[in-house]
């Protein structure tokens, strides 16, 4: 009777905060950055350490929750443009450059980025990174475009000390040009400590691959995205647990035209099925759940967007562009765009 009643307990509690998020309302604060780089990936850790990055090397991290930031760039290359990162506190976090070559690299900061040190340089000259994720300090993956027809994803275990290719034999066979969009570093996430998925496009299809154990075996799943031409596909992947997920996408070559560019899954990822358009036109770039339930952001240059439902309907959030979104544990979250742009955003009563 104790076990029935503590399992009542749990699940009315887990009710209670659903509708609790369900009824909650979006206020946003513009933060001040200290750049006018673009950005595009942000990794909140809590509702107080936050980092992220952009273009012209350029990099912010705060520990006060935005009321202040500090901005900075990696010394050497004012270049690179670093479309994602992963924090792992106030002190150390992960930078992945995108480009074409050596463009595409891994740097990695322990002290608060006072220093930089330069982790992996991609050797391969056709090769372009696109989205980086860690299931924790020591352990994670790198995913790029297809290269001579194999897919491309890299790992960890030791903190980024050393990162090598998974065999291609092990991950689906790309179809000619599929590979993930470098727009919010949010085409690769990691949930626990086994799950990941990646979402593609670019080739004619729009694909979801999986790994539930560490990388070491993947899946591929085809989804009903818009994927009609080489600007098309997915370009972002959110899971609130292991079977609920959620992807966007659409034709970020067209700004002004409305496509079928959200769907979701119950299942894992093993089947995908059309949720509802959002009210911002053209491709997005990110989605990310609000944790504790249903609520998503999904943003693109067009704005941002929430649906409390899972993405079956949508609600206006914002008409500016932003590039990427992302939520600390706590349901405290942060857009990042154009101009050295980041807007606070938290899910009120």
């Amino acid at each position: 009777m104790k076990t029935l009643s503590l399992f009542v307990g749990m699940v009315a509690l887990a009710a209670a905060d659903a509708a609790a998020q369900q009824g909650a309302a979006p206020v946003m604060t513009d933060q001040v950055s200290g750049t006018t780089a673009l950005f595009q990936a942000v990794s909140p850790v809590s509702d107080r350490v936050v980092w992220v990055s952009g273009h012209k090397a350029a990099w912010a991290r705060t520990v006060d929750g935005g009321a202040t930031w500090q901005a900075g760039t990696v010394p050497g290359d004012t270049t690179l443009q670093f479309r994602d990162v992963y924090a792992i506190d106030e002190n150390a976090a992960y930078l992945m450059s995108s480009g074409t070559g050596k463009a595409s690299r891994i740097y990695f900061t322990k002290d608060a980025g006072k220093t930089w040190t330069l982790q992996y340089t991609n050797p391969d000259s056709a090769g372009f990174y696109d989205c980086m994720a860690f299931w924790d300090r020591d352990h994670g993956l790198v995913t790029g475009d297809e290269v001579d027809g194999q897919a491309v994803v890299l790992s960890t275990a030791d903190g980024g000390a050393h990162w090598a290719r998974i065999p291609s034999a092990t991950l689906p066979t790309p179809r000619p040009n599929e590979g993930s969009f470098a727009a919010s570093g949010l085409c690769l996430i990691t949930l626990g400590d086994r799950h990941a998925w990646i979402s593609t496009g670019a080739g004619l299809i729009a694909r979801v691959f999986h790994t539930a154990d560490r990388g070491k075996s993947w899946s591929a799943a085809e989804t009903p995205v818009t994927h009609a031409n080489a600007t098309s596909g997915l370009t972002s992947v959110g899971f609130r647990d292991s079977l609920n997920g959620i992807v966007v996408g659409g034709d970020v070559g067209k700004a002004d035209t409305f496509t079928d560019n959200v769907a979701t899954t119950h299942d894992g990822g093993k089947t995908w099925a059309l949720a509802g358009r959002p009210r911002i036109s053209g491709g997005l770039y990110g989605v990310s759940y609000v944790p504790g339930g249903k609520t998503v952001v999904a943003i693109g240059p067009k704005g941002a967007n929430y649906s409390l439902d899972e993405g079956a309907t949508w609600k206006d959030l914002d008409t500016r562009a932003y590039w990427s979104v992302g939520f600390a544990p706590n349901g405290t979250g942060w857009m990042v765009g154009p101009g050295g742009r980041i807007t606070r955003i938290e899910f009120r009563k």
